[in-house]
């Protein structure tokens, strides 16, 4: 990060090393449950060692997938590839791979557990809609994520939401399975299969929050450092406010088909006007374009 001219972000920096502590103290709540269940050792390393795994090495596999989308060359997509180009030489930083999602959904994300292992993709939305300016304002904001490994922690919170929705169908089907029979034992053991469920439960609520708050500030950190890097903050206030309209005029059924990858969007793609802020992915576009004219301020006077 200190090699890269995007600038680092000490209250990100925090949020992002309270939340790996969080998630630490989760997992390790979720094996003490599993454990109680009377599920071996072995089989909860495995259990909890391949979620983990899978999430943290194929997130960027599982990203493209899931928005229809795949690597491009220079050749393909040279137009993209230059963008991204100059803003890894303005960075300073090693190039990523580039990707290309066929949705028509105005968007772009960034995916990877490292930025050795890291992919910007834009949706075939976004490259029709935007001019090149804003095409590689938004772009910079999503090298930005990249330059922050910001991607890796909200990857691995969501896993642990995850396994504990996991743990707690296992908790429900066996009390379900349970309650036909008698006596002391079979009535403890239902209990403590509710008792489970109710833990696993609260653990992907806390889970939930945690990794909603980090997404919220990580997208202002984006903001913020990719304005910087392009010098053009006004740019990207003019890109945010152009994909959100956009959005809006993308069928409400599409749109839900990609609302898993909400969190890692630029602009999300179901922003719920009437859901409180504390399960939004994204602050409000109004904090965003603030924050934006501040920094335009700040910068050109």
């Amino acid at each position: 990060m200190a090699a890269t001219k995007i600038e680092s972000d000490h209250g990100l920096n925090v949020r992002m090393f309270v939340t790996g502590l969080a998630l630490v103290v989760l997992y390790g709540v979720i094996v003490t449950v599993l454990l109680a269940l009377g599920i071996s050792y072995v089989t909860v390393i495995v259990i909890a060692g391949a979620l983990l795994f899978a999430q943290f090495y194929f997130s960027d596999k599982i990203a493209m997938f899931s928005m229809q989308a795949h690597e491009v060359t220079p050749q393909q997509e040279p137009r993209l590839h230059e963008i991204v180009d100059r803003l890894c030489l303005m960075a300073n930083m090693a190039k990523p791979r580039v990707g290309v999602s066929e949705l028509d959904i105005p968007n772009a994300f960034a995916t990877g557990r490292n930025p050795n292992h890291a992919v910007i993709c834009a949706t075939r939305g976004l490259m029709h809609r935007l001019s090149d300016e804003e095409l590689e304002a938004v772009l910079a904001h999503e090298l930005s994520h990249v330059a922050h490994r910001d991607v890796a922690v909200m990857t691995i919170a969501s896993g642990v939401g995850m396994l504990a929705g996991l743990v707690s169908r296992m908790a429900m089907w066996g009390a379900m399975l349970s309650g036909g029979g008698r006596g002391r034992n079979q009535n403890n053991i239902v209990l403590l299969e509710l008792a489970t469920m109710l833990i696993s439960v609260v653990i992907y609520a806390i889970a939930f929050m945690l990794t909603m708050a980090l997404s919220r500030y990580r997208e202002l950190a984006a903001d913020r450092s990719g304005a910087i890097l392009i010098g053009k903050p006004s740019v990207l206030a003019s890109a945010l406010v152009h994909v959100t309209g956009d959005m809006a005029k993308i069928p409400r059924t599409d749109l839900r088909r990609a609302e898993s990858m909400n969190q890692f969007f630029f602009a999300p793609a179901l922003s719920g006007n009437t859901a409180a802020t504390i399960f939004s992915t994204h602050p409000s576009l109004e904090r965003r374009l603030d924050q934006l004219a501040k920094l335009e301020k700040e910068l050109n006077g």
